[in-house]
């Protein structure tokens, strides 16, 4: 029986039943840009940056469900324009100094930002007051990165079992907060070892006295771009197959 399949910018991409167009692309090495989307949790669609055309029209890749014949466009003039605007508004929503940040070169966000060629920041910065909570003696949480992807939250409610964050408030006031009455992380049970300290895709979660520990060079997105990344491991991930057989 004919496996189903998407056509991705042209490409024929197989998919299996309950599959999303994100796990199609990323399962054939085909990046599309995302900060939200992680495989160990449900997808809840709320960056928009995997939005895609699908059969004319623009839906979020990581949260429809991948259709056989199903017409995709991703790698556009189109698409990748709008996908820029949106991490031009990150950036000045929150308070992103790359050669400062502990996480420069292990970051999501402006990994994307030199993938999507984003040469300014074009929107005026909001410079948001956000408190810096040194509180718990191995981390360190630096709430002036936090692009509310939830993806901390998820995974101490759905796999921690803590429930230690948690995000506040609407709109532009919307923001990330622990969840003790002290607001403190120290007074939660978070350790490094929960898996929420291992999702964050940009510097808001830090190991402490270990800041700046890899060299210019040898950083994670220094060594290979992000898409390339994608290619990559599913590269890999076929030929371990190949050798299974």
């Amino acid at each position: 029986m004919k496996q189903a399949s998407i056509l991705l910018d042209g490409l024929p991409v197989p998919f299996d039943a309950g599959q999303t167009i994100m796990d199609a692309a990323l399962a054939a090495g085909i990046f599309i840009p995302h900060l939200c989307h992680h495989p160990a949790f449900k997808p809840q669609g709320s960056c928009k940056l995997c939005t895609v055309k699908a059969n004319g029209r623009y839906v979020s890749a990581c949260t429809l469900p991948a259709r056989d014949g199903m017409e995709v466009e991703n790698n556009t003039p189109d698409l990748n324009d709008k996908r820029r605007t949106l991490l031009q508004m990150l950036f000045v929503e929150g308070n992103h100094f790359c050669p400062s940040c502990e996480q420069s070169g292990n970051c999501m966000l402006q990994a994307l930002a030199y993938e999507l060629e984003m040469l300014s920041p074009h929107f005026d910065q909001f410079y948001p007051n956000r408190p810096v909570d040194a509180s718990h003696p191995e981390v360190l949480l630096d709430f002036n990165r936090c692009i509310l992807c939830e993806l901390c939250v998820r995974a101490s409610r759905d796999v921690d079992g803590k429930s230690v964050f948690s995000l506040s408030g609407r709109g532009i006031n919307k923001h990330l907060i622990v969840n003790a009455e002290s607001g403190r992380l120290a007074d939660t049970d978070f350790d490094w070892a929960d898996k929420a300290a291992q999702v964050c895709p940009v510097g808001v979660i830090l190991k402490k006295r270990r800041g700046f520990a890899v060299p210019i060079g040898k950083r994670r997105y220094d060594i290979e771009p992000i898409a390339r990344q994608v290619e990559s491991l599913a590269a890999r991930r076929a030929d371990d197959m190949g050798h299974g057989d």
